[in-house]
């Protein structure tokens, strides 16, 4: 898969319907309930770093992880218009190394569906899990089974803007529990921006995302040495339900 190569360029635009700041409140106020004000903190899979900004912003000292180099400069060209002071590494979540420890680690916008293995994904709590001061809190989001059934599997999406436009279609393969985008993308060429007759570059990304329950989560922290602590339906302090479509999830460094 080579995810978020030429979608990188277009990302924030087709994503300004997220309320970011919402969103980072929330974050926000999830660490500050497990005492982390200040301190280092880790971006996990941090795409082009709008909510590592934000972060930044609210007093934390920022390191963001993504494997996709796009994405990376896009975050690189935020850090150097805001002078924020953050460290951007160009790493594989499921290999990822530091070279000391953070206080927390957060992972949002599901990150972490990405990994589509159970062994993987119990790979990435086990080095969240080493990275993290002792006692520290790791915080992250994924969609729900629910989501990938009801909501996006088999639906075509498409939006058009003025310099872009994509369709997005959606297969939900209930067996694998994986849930296949297929991204067809349609960039306005920046030599012809200004003409009457502007050129449109078409480019194609295939994306996989794997269903996980909250079972799944308990149980792979729990095999990788985690302590989970609670479970939220997004955006809310409930617990979550058969309906939720996005879960966060609290847990904690276990020893090493």
């Amino acid at each position: 898969m080579d995810a978020y190569t030429s979608f990188a360029a277009v990302y924030d635009t087709f994503m300004d319907n997220i309320p970011y700041e919402e969103w980072m409140e929330y974050l926000h106020g999830l660490l500050q309930e497990y005492d982390i004000k200040d301190g280092l903190l880790l971006d996990l899979g941090c795409g082009t770093g709008t909510m590592t900004e934000l972060l930044a912003n609210a007093g934390y000292d920022m390191i963001g992880i993504d494997n996709s180099e796009e994405m990376l400069e896009i975050a690189r060209q935020k850090q150097i218009q805001s002078g924020n002071s953050i460290l951007y590494l160009l790493q594989d979540m499921r290999e990822f190394e530091l070279y000391g420890t953070v206080r927390a680690v957060v992972s949002i916008c599901d990150s972490i569906n990405y990994i589509t293995e159970d062994e993987e994904l119990k790979e990435v709590f086990h080095w969240v899990n080493n990275y993290l001061d002792p006692g520290g809190v790791f915080i992250f989001d994924f969609n729900t089974e629910y989501k990938y059934r009801e909501i996006l599997g088999d639906q075509t999406i498409a939006e058009n803007r003025e310099d872009c436009s994509f369709i997005w279609e959606n297969y939900y393969y209930e067996e694998e529990k994986i849930n296949e985008y297929e991204l067809s993308l349609f960039i306005r060429q920046q030599d012809t921006k200004n003409c009457k007759d502007a050129l449109y570059r078409k480019y194609q990304e295939t994306h996989f995302q794997k269903a996980y329950t909250l079972e799944d989560m308990k149980r792979l922290l729990e095999e990788a040495g985690m302590e989970f602590i609670a479970a939220y339906d997004a955006f809310s302090r409930n617990s979550p339900t058969k309906e939720s479509e996005r879960i966060y999830v609290i847990a904690r460094e276990r020893g090493k």
